[in-house]
């Protein structure tokens, strides 16, 4: 892993130093990291609304936009998946410098404006999302965000099988109530298949 982004790490821990803001999920050389911040920001009525950020920077960041998973219980899925796009969209003006703090103060002073805006409104399912990314010629790594997993032991060797089946890679991590599965392989392999898709939204970026 690059210098640089070991330091935005020890940067970001220091930072966000509270109980519970900062949790580094997995770390590695060829994967990158993955990590959480819990984090507020004031919502539409005035009241800070509870945002969990999964930030995933593969090792061409910070080249490549970093994957990141919004979640929140006070949000829907619908509103969830705004507040992501909005991020990406402001990481594109910030590419090849170090950008999750930027990211983390802009959605702390935007949230409000952003879900004042009508297509905000829907849904009233609670979010999780898929984000997907290029890390080099031909090679993808997609992050799933799972709203939930009701036999934990049947679906892990689901997925097991069906990442064994496609010459996928990856690890399956859970945090408390999030779960995320974080996969890497050909791009034609990464095909989510139905039972997977169920409470999940893919968005393709970088």
């Amino acid at each position: 892993m690059a210098e640089p982004v070991r330091e935005e790490l020890s940067a970001l821990a220091a930072i966000f130093c509270g109980p519970d803001e900062w949790e580094v999920l997995s770390l590695s050389e060829t994967d990158g990291a993955v990590f959480r911040i819990l984090t507020k920001a004031e919502g539409f009525t005035d009241t800070d609304i509870p945002l969990q950020l999964v930030f995933h920077l593969p090792l061409s960041y910070p080249s490549c936009l970093p994957g990141i998973v919004v979640n929140s219980k006070h949000l829907t899925r619908a509103q969830c998946e705004i507040v992501k796009e909005k991020l990406l969209e402001q990481a594109e003006t910030l590419l090849l410098e170090p950008m999750v703090h930027e990211l983390v103060l802009w959605i702390q002073q935007n949230l409000r404006h952003i879900l004042k805006r009508p297509e905000a409104g829907g849904g009233g399912e609670n979010c999780s999302s898929v984000a997907s990314m290029t890390v080099d010629d031909g090679l993808w790594m997609t992050l799933l965000h799972l709203d939930h997993m009701r036999a934990k032991a049947k679906y892990v060797k689901t997925v097991e099988k069906w990442a064994s089946d496609l010459r996928l890679t990856g690890r399956l991590m859970f945090m408390g109530k999030i779960i995320l599965i974080l996969l890497q392989g050909d791009r034609n392999d990464i095909k989510v298949p139905k039972s997977l898709m169920l409470n999940v939204n893919l968005a393709i970026f970088c």
